[in-house]
């Protein structure tokens, strides 16, 4: 059975840029294993925009030389900010085929402890064994389905992440319930394909991204001054985002207020740019869905307000929960093995949880590393802290319970 030094599961931007970083340890031999861009590709719709930064939205690479300025000049893409979806894709399978162009594009299905490392199962039933394996599998797995909608039909409602073409709800009427980016968004983006839509929110008031305010202060402050305040990575208001650039420092703050910082950085927010495209779709805030009732072929909605209609479809823009149990091909044995704290691991240095030899990055590293690990721009920080614990360290076998 063929034995690798490390296998990535994963091939969207965190294990991308790992795998570029990792190449750089002479004699360590890295195989990468997933669908490039994958969640980007089919469960984002069509027609969304990315709400970061420019510098935010490249993919790290350890030459810095992948950059969307590049991507463009090879293909001749011409585009701005803000970062079309379609081209954030074709980014990304450019970053693939430039930096991992041996990507094995087969799934693994199973991850399990063996006296050599792991065991991994792929989706054609081979089986490869790697002494350290890096779990970058996203969070399509995590999407949050509250409590009360779950015995609807899959007809009558779905998450917001299980859409890629809103073309099929023309002439129909959707209710979003959320109040964040993907809830306003997939709110303009339904309502310009012919939907009658409304949103639902809990928040007494949307917190809207770059308005004036933040353009004015942006444009009056100096470029040292705005680079002293702001962080590249694009996570958190001025001050604040200098910090959780910087996960080795936030970790050495009290748990509580770690947490604050983190809610505070990541609460639900939309962009500015989607107000205009939003005048003429109903938000109804400070509100919350307390009874749904299938009525046919649609679903009555109750507010807490006692406020009542019937609509053909809810669109859950809910977000997502962590929950390492949930990734799918994960043995039982061997998440009863990882630390772990409401459904996130606890993760040390190198992102490696108490498995030796077993890493995770992107969302299920927030709790360990704050919430730059829940953005692209983290991608940079988790590669390089994965080559300063990999280089020269030798994991010791797990055993399965």
């Amino acid at each position: 059975m063929t034995i690798f030094d490390l296998v990535i599961i994963g091939a969207g931007p965190y294990g991308l840029a790992a795998a570029a970083h990792l190449r750089a340890i002479k004699g360590l031999e890295v195989r990468v294993f997933g669908q490039p861009m994958s969640f980007w590709d089919q469960n984002m719709p069509a027609g969304m925009f990315l709400r970061s930064n420019w510098t935010a939205t490249q993919i790290a690479d350890p030459d810095s030389a992948l950059t969307l300025e590049a991507y463009q000049a090879a293909h001749g893409a011409k585009f701005a900010l803000p970062v079309p979806i379609e081209h954030f894709v074709g980014y990304g399978l450019w970053y693939q085929r430039e930096a991992v162009p041996d990507l094995d594009r087969r799934n693994v299905t199973h991850l399990e402890a063996h006296p050599k490392g792991f065991r991994l199962t792929l989706a054609d039933g081979d089986a490869v064994l790697s002494r350290r394996v890096v779990i970058a599998a996203g969070i399509g797995a995590f999407a949050w389905r509250p409590p009360d909608f779950r015995s609807l039909p899959a007809f009558l409602t779905s998450h917001s992440s299980e859409h890629r073409d809103f073309r099929k709800f023309a002439g129909k009427r959707v209710l979003i319930v959320g109040g964040g980016q993907s809830a306003l968004e997939s709110g303009a983006l339904l309502h310009e394909e012919g939907a009658g839509v409304e949103i639902v929110a809990r928040s007494p008031r949307i917190h809207w991204l770059g308005g004036w305010a933040s353009k004015t202060l942006h444009h009056r402050l100096g470029t040292f001054t705005r680079n002293l305040l702001y962080a590249p990575t694009d996570v958190g208001p001025a001050v604040l985002s200098q910090l959780l650039a910087r996960p080795h420092l936030l970790r050495q703050l009290p748990r509580g207020l770690q947490d604050k910082l983190r809610k505070r950085a990541v609460r639900p927010a939309g962009a500015r740019w989607l107000v205009d495209r939003l005048n003429h779709t109903p938000i109804k805030l400070g509100r919350s869905v307390v009874e749904v009732t299938p009525a046919a072929e649609q679903v009555k909605v109750k507010l807490d307000d006692h406020s009542e209609r019937t609509v053909d479809h809810i669109l859950l823009a809910t977000g997502y929960r962590v929950d390492l149990s949930k990734y799918d091909f994960l043995a039982p044995g061997l998440v009863s093995l990882i630390d772990r704290f409401n459904g996130y691991p606890r993760l040390k240095e190198g992102l490696e949880t108490s498995v030796p030899g077993l890493h995770i990055l992107g969302a299920p590293a927030a709790w360990s590393f704050g919430p730059l690990m829940q953005f692209v721009s983290g991608a940079r920080y988790a590669s390089r802290a994965l080559v300063r614990s990999i280089a020269g360290n030798s994991p010791r076998p797990a055993k399965n319970r």
